[in-house]
């Protein structure tokens, strides 16, 4: 096992860069990354960071010469033949073959296109902007970078004992919580932690302990690097991106209100089975399942992923009944801002009616709230979301207002649209 503590205080950037490979990235990237390739390889997209937490201060913490160095590091790394082996020949799923072999001859080849960085104030400017299927990769390790080198400028200020004592007080709140959920007969989990994490040293020590841990009950990692070489499942079906760009590609309200469905229609074509899980909220979860087409609640499930958990599985509930469909026999995903006193709550609600899944992202990979300082360690809110497509800005209302993002008139054109009405904002941990 390695020794976190003594690698952080005898840390030097070539012993640990941040991402250290092409796989270091969430499966979900790489299955939207395949649909990309093959239908949309034309279209235009900017990716943008966002600071949900403007009270973290990235561009006093984080030196932008090591920014720098840790987003050139990236555009050197190529997938290795090892890893294009597990792509290619490995099963997920349940499925062998599931990356084509015209994909994987593009990836293999591929290496990060060039970003743009400026300093704002006390934040950074990063964005990425190029053909889809290029761009698009830069998401989950842009994210990683940023999180993990706050860590790293915190933890530089600490010495050898004390950090012994931070990692030895995180890995024993990471191991009690993993005791309480083993009391869950039948539980289904899995780390969901690549984009808001600690660090990889620290996800990768999380997901051995849920292993160990939890057994047969940890689902796996959206980690494809983790994965790999725990030789575990890798996690993951399709994310907001895929409905945000079709969205904004329409050319009219009427192509507009059918686009989420589009998005669907086309995955449905590339994928079955397990992968067929719909993310609903983009614009609103009630709204999208009411006007779903039927074929829809014929898949395997649906992913809450904002707003009210719970009002989110009974509304699920309600419309596969509606459907015809016996909701004991759907998946329904949590993953919203889970840590164990919620996903103990959900399971008590929902076990037996439902199949439940949990995947458990910033309070699994990063949660050291209240063990540094000033609580300066404690987790954030950050993302990388695609802000335009072929010129045309994209926008997410989302099940909690206070995750829409968009210009104000087209975010009004879109409630009007999907017939989004008064919304309750809920607090945005993670």
């Amino acid at each position: 096992m390695v020794d976190i503590a003594t690698r952080v205080y005898d840390h030097a950037w070539r012993i640990d860069p941040v991402v250290r490979s092409m796989l270091d990235t969430d499966f979900y990237k790489l299955l939207m990354l395949q649909t990309v390739f093959r239908r949309h390889a034309d279209v235009r997209v900017k990716f943008s960071l966002i600071n949900r937490s403007a009270s973290v201060p990235l561009a006093k913490l984080i030196d932008e010469g090591e920014l720098r160095s840790q987003l050139d590091h990236i555009r050197g790394l190529r997938l290795s033949r090892g890893e294009s082996t597990w792509l290619r020949g490995n099963t997920f799923y349940g499925k062998r073959w599931m990356f084509g072999p015209d994909f994987m001859a593009w990836l293999e080849e591929f290496q990060m296109p060039e970003y743009r960085l400026e300093r704002r104030g006390d934040q950074y400017e990063l964005t990425f902007e190029g053909s889809w299927p290029e761009v698009m990769m830069w998401e989950i390790p842009a994210l990683a970078i940023l999180m993990e080198l706050r860590s790293r400028a915190v933890l530089k200020e600490m010495g050898r004992f004390e950090l012994q004592v931070l990692y030895a007080r995180a890995m024993t709140r990471v191991w009690e919580k993993i005791e309480r959920l083993r009391k869950l007969p039948d539980l289904r989990i899995s780390d969901f932690g690549t984009r808001r994490r600690h660090s990889f040293l620290w996800q990768d020590w999380c997901v051995a302990a849920m292993i160990e841990g939890l057994g047969e009950n940890f689902q796996g990692s959206s980690n494809c690097l983790i994965a790999m070489r725990r030789d575990i499942e890798a996690i993951g079906t399709n994310a907001h991106e895929l409905p945000m760009v079709f969205a904004a590609l329409a050319e009219n309200d009427a192509e507009l209100a059918e686009a989420p469905y589009n998005v669907l229609e086309q995955w449905h074509e590339d994928y079955d089975g397990n992968l067929r899980v719909i993310l609903p909220d983009t614009y609103g979860t009630a709204g999208f399942l009411k006007r779903a087409p039927d074929w829809l609640s014929s898949w395997t499930g649906i992913r809450i992923d904002s707003g009210d958990p719970e009002t989110g599985a009974e509304t699920a509930i309600d419309w596969w009944e509606s459907r015809g469909q016996d909701p004991r026999q759907k998946l329904v995903i949590f993953s919203d801002g889970l840590d164990v006193d919620r996903i103990e709550q959900l399971y008590a609600r929902f076990h037996g009616r439902v199949k439940i899944g949990f995947g458990w992202g910033t309070l699994l990979t990063n949660d050291f709230r209240g063990l540094a300082p000033n609580d300066s360690l404690a987790p954030f809110s950050l993302v990388c979301k695609a802000v335009s497509a072929n010129g045309k800005p994209t926008v997410k209302l989302s099940d909690n207002p206070a995750k829409a993002m968009g210009p104000a008139d087209q975010v009004e054109r879109y409630k009007r649209v999907f017939g989004v009405g008064a919304q309750t904002a809920q607090p945005v941990l993670v």
